[in-house]
């Protein structure tokens, strides 16, 4: 039996974060097609359209900031018969919250989303994967890419290691730098890209999730990022998949994560 298609469906706009291509949403697209919205997963300003061309011309996002990634998909926004839904991970989740703060969205999902400005906590693991970037101040303009064992322990690590290798065969891409640097700097910068508008009493909803064994975003960022909202009537949400790791939305686990977004929006009427 074919879904039923509402006439004006709600559009849904999902965000990557670092070193996963845009295309790694297909699967959610499709789930979220099928449950009546309009979904579409644009890249970076910068990104290829493919994993393999993304690869080959890395200096295409060299020197990309969070800034110019904000701006980028609030001009897509833009372009939208309606204000959309806004879904991504990790540094994407960031973008949602800032996109949120806004206004450009009428709800938001930050799924295990990298730290905005104000969040304190900076965890071993967290300073582990961003020295891949950090380690040299040079890297600032450059693009990255993270070695296989680098994707294992950032991404991987709550996965078998067959899983992870494929994964990272199959979706990881250079990303730029920079937004590392701008997320360690943020609580010394009064003008940081990474500053949300987290007292914004008009807001759509907020759903935050933390896996509990996320290395990238452990549950101390999120947490953390939670209490930031404290101040806000707006509805904000945290909610845990304990088992997970950083590699949640495109793992063999990500169906759960996937129908708990969704049974969150429609319980908020979206």
């Amino acid at each position: 039996m074919e879904p039923v298609v509402p006439e004006n469906p709600t559009p849904v706009v999902f965000i990557h974060g670092l070193w996963l291509h845009s295309s790694s949403w297909q699967a959610w697209i499709d789930l979220f097609e099928a449950h009546g919205y309009a979904a579409t997963a644009p890249g970076w300003p910068g990104d290829a359209d493919t994993v393999t061309e993304s690869r080959a011309n890395p200096d295409a996002v060299a020197d990309v900031g969070v800034d110019a990634v904000a701006e980028h998909y609030a001009s897509y926004i833009d372009t939208l018969p309606a204000r959309p839904i806004l879904i991504g991970h990790s540094f994407g989740g960031l973008l949602v919250e800032r996109l949120l703060g806004e206004d450009r969205a009428v709800a938001g999902v930050a799924i295990d989303a990298a730290p905005i400005k104000g969040v304190l906590p900076l965890p071993l693991s967290a300073l582990r994967v961003a020295f891949a970037a950090l380690k040299n101040p040079g890297n600032i303009d450059a693009a990255i890419s993270l070695t296989k064992e680098q994707f294992r322990y950032g991404f991987g690590n709550a996965i078998d290691e067959d899983e992870s290798a494929a994964l990272f065969d199959r979706w990881t891409i250079p990303s730029p730098a920079r937004p590392l640097f701008q997320a360690a700097g943020a609580n010394v910068n009064p003008h940081a890209a990474t500053k949300v508008d987290t007292g914004n009493a008009g807001r759509g909803p907020l759903l935050l999730t933390m896996g509990g064994k996320d290395h990238t975003v452990p549950e101390a960022i999120s947490k953390s990022t939670y209490k930031q909202y404290r101040k806000s009537e707006a509805s904000t949400e945290l909610v845990e998949f304990a088992d997970r790791g950083h590699s949640l939305t495109i793992d063999h686990g990500w169906r759960d994560v996937a129908d708990s977004v969704l049974a969150w929006l429609k319980g908020k009427g979206l």
